[in-house]
């Protein structure tokens, strides 16, 4: 069967064609057209009818027409911070969380990232591959389009370039579009507990070089946290990262506030990711050097801590913001960005036009990919998602229960009502 790849997607309903603003989340991140459709060409958008025009009367085969009779359409979506390089899931904590340990005392008596650690060093490659097949069917199904992922359950320079071997295997063989990044300073492995140094120079001098020469990853991440990597290690990790050319990414001011904000907006990172302790003069750093904050409500819910990241504060600080999952098997195992919106709603005071211009337009910024995704406009990707709903706000205000109807991308439906078509 040969897949379908509509010239016209007809009878919108309506089409939120989200801002592909220059610097900040715009005033107003999303406008809606009605009555309208979409001409496709090789992959992107080329034309999007006016409001009540007439499809263009050219010869076309039925094949090529998608009627998704009076639904909403909106660009794929961007899951910019996620980690699913991993072997086995994590319930047993969620068990002891649930009667009253914390996450961080699970991760000091060996649990947390470590323990997923094992489970990468004893896999293969292949073995690898295949679970990240799966993971990447599951967002495209939940309609994501492109993610970020990250290595980081290896800590070996063997372990972490072939998690990134694996990755970019798995992304070939996939329509998702993947931003690979090295996450070796994820915490400091068992076996250099007691010369962490000793570890972050591993990093420096032999991770962040494969991985750039072998063009395993765009992006250099690192977790700057107490029980993690410090200032000083953090510096180092960044100059390296910085000198292989690489994009920089930073896991911040989760649990307690370290300078993470300051040395982000120093070294112009990428983004800044979780950012829950950050104090407002952080922020205004991170928005004067165009830092995208990476917000991460997810983990914040599932870990059952009280203090979400205070994003209006954010964005009047001048921030630019994106939404993610933080798919990952310990402190947030969800794929689902219309969940993710849900809690930033209710948890973060975001509008639900504020939180798809943040899991859309905002991911496709923090993975400098601004240029091509996030928003349907002429020039750009096709990548699109067909929902049951006749506006922007039924994506959050039904949480936990939104697939798309259709997924496309590049042109192509490559999945419907949450079942993957194959390649």
């Amino acid at each position: 069967m040969q897949p379908l790849r509509p010239r016209f997607i007809t009878g919108i309903g309506r089409l939120a064609v989200t801002e592909p603003s220059t610097d900040i989340l715009p005033v107003e991140p999303v406008s809606t057209l009605r009555d309208v459709w979409l001409e496709i060409d090789d992959g992107t958008v080329i034309r999007i009818g006016s409001e009540g025009e007439p499809v263009p009367d050219v010869e076309v085969d039925t094949s090529e027409i998608l009627d998704v009779k009076g639904r909403l359409v909106t660009p794929g979506l961007v899951d910019a911070h996620t980690h699913p390089v991993f072997v086995g899931m994590r319930q047993g904590e969620f068990v002891r969380r649930c009667r009253g340990e914390t996450y961080r005392q699970i991760a000091a008596a060996g649990g947390g990232i470590l323990a997923s650690v094992q489970g990468v060093r004893s896999a293969g490659e292949d073995e690898l591959e295949e679970l990240i097949l799966r993971r990447l069917d599951r967002f495209l199904e939940l309609g994501v389009t492109t993610i970020e992922a990250k290595s980081g359950y290896g800590l070996t320079l063997k372990d972490e370039l072939k998690s990134l071997r694996a990755l970019k295997r798995a992304s070939i063989r996939h329509e998702i579009d993947v931003s690979p990044t090295l996450l070796g300073a994820h915490v400091i492995p068992p076996e250099y507990r007691n010369n962490p140094d000793r570890y972050v120079a591993l990093v420096c001098d032999a991770m962040i070089p494969r991985a750039a020469e072998d063009g395993l990853a765009e992006a250099v991440d690192l977790f700057l946290e107490e029980g993690a990597f410090d200032l000083r290690q953090a510096r180092d990790i960044f100059t390296a990262g910085r000198e292989a050319g690489l994009m920089l990414r930073i896991h911040a001011d989760q649990f307690t506030a370290g300078g993470g904000a300051q040395l982000a907006a120093e070294f112009g990172a990428a983004s800044a990711d979780h950012m829950d302790r950050t104090d407002d003069a952080g922020f205004q750093r991170l928005a004067a050097a165009g830092v995208t904050v990476v917000l991460l409500p997810g983990a914040v819910f599932f870990l059952g801590l009280d203090e979400y990241a205070p994003a209006r504060r954010i964005i009047d600080s001048g921030c630019r913001i994106a939404l993610s999952t933080d798919y990952n098997p310990g402190s947030s195992p969800t794929q689902s960005l219309p969940l993710i919106m849900t809690l930033a709603c209710i948890k973060m005071g975001l509008t639900p036009h504020e939180a798809l211009w943040a899991v859309t337009m905002g991911g496709a910024w923090a993975l400098h990919r601004q240029d091509r995704i996030g928003t349907l406009q002429p020039g750009y990707q096709a990548d699109i998602c067909v929902w049951d709903a006749d506006d922007v706000d039924v994506i959050p205000y039904r949480y936990g229960d939104m697939i798309p109807a259709h997924v496309l991308k590049k042109g192509t439906v490559v999945a419907r009502r949450g079942c993957r078509i194959g390649m």
